[in-house]
């Protein structure tokens, strides 16, 4: 037997949630929120996406579900990512077939209500004030559809020490798509909260959970939001400021 008697702390209980196709579970801390492209150049009229011609107001469903896993991430403490479409304003990183595709009313670089359309800096860009970052939390400007591509992501993920990712925003289809995939393809596991997310095209978000969720999870696992947030632990609970000094001795008067 041995003689060893120090205590060791028992496991921590991983994080299990109920969600398609099978139970997705991570290590308590280690699942970063990332949410995608919730700019008002997407979600408020006069922005990029109404230039295409959407019905934006279809994507501010997402808005509350997201404000709800946005909270139960701050309350414990775990790391949040917040993902930007946008350009330098010299446009120096939008290829040009990007900014000519298409017959859009106003292309990106566009003067709009909210300035420049997808330009970093302008109104537009900024994320939706009702989930807008706090200090600390990361915020990454992705030229491109995926959060991956051109963007410091994977390392500040690998310095947080993350190693499954939960993801909102939009549009499913593409931006929240495209990085669920570029994320299966380095060895994270994903998972997609429904109410989350949104589309312009409804059925378009219907076919891309049923795309991610397909073959066993070829890309990652999908979940309603009840069932995220039922499977939290607690958060710790808030440390209470030291009560002031009592019976001290009041100091010398100045000279």
């Amino acid at each position: 037997m041995s003689d060893d008697h120090t205590a060791t702390a028992p496991p921590t209980a991983l994080v299990t949630i109920a969600a398609r196709p099978f139970a997705f579970t991570f290590p308590p801390g280690r699942a970063a929120l990332v949410i995608i492209d919730m700019q008002r150049d997407f979600i408020e009229p006069g922005g990029f996406g109404a230039s295409l011609g959407n019905d934006v107001s279809r994507l501010e469903a997402a808005v509350a579900p997201t404000r709800a896993l946005l909270d139960a991430w701050r309350a414990r403490g775990w790391p949040v990512v917040h993902t930007r479409e946008s350009h330098a304003p010299d446009l120096s990183d939008c290829p040009p077939a990007k900014r000519t595709r298409g017959n859009p009313r106003l292309r990106i670089g566009d003067h709009g209500p909210m300035g420049r359309l997808l330009v970093r800096g302008e109104p537009g860009c900024d994320i939706v004030p009702a989930l807008a970052p706090l200090p600390g939390e990361v915020v990454i400007d992705k030229p491109g559809k995926g959060a991956f591509h051109a963007t410091p992501l994977q390392g500040r993920l690998t310095a947080f020490d993350v190693s499954h990712l939960v993801f909102a925003g939009v549009t499913t289809e593409v931006c929240v798509q495209t990085t669920m995939r570029e994320a299966n393809d380095r060895g994270y596991d994903s998972l997609l909260v429904e109410e989350a997310t949104a589309s312009y095209f409804p059925h378009f978000k219907d076919s891309a959970i049923e795309m991610i969720v397909a073959q066993g999870g070829i890309v990652g696992w999908a979940a309603p939001l009840a069932a995220v947030l039922r499977a939290l632990p607690e958060p710790a609970p808030a440390t209470a400021p030291p009560p002031p000094p009592t019976n001290v001795a009041p100091s010398p008067p100045g000279r």
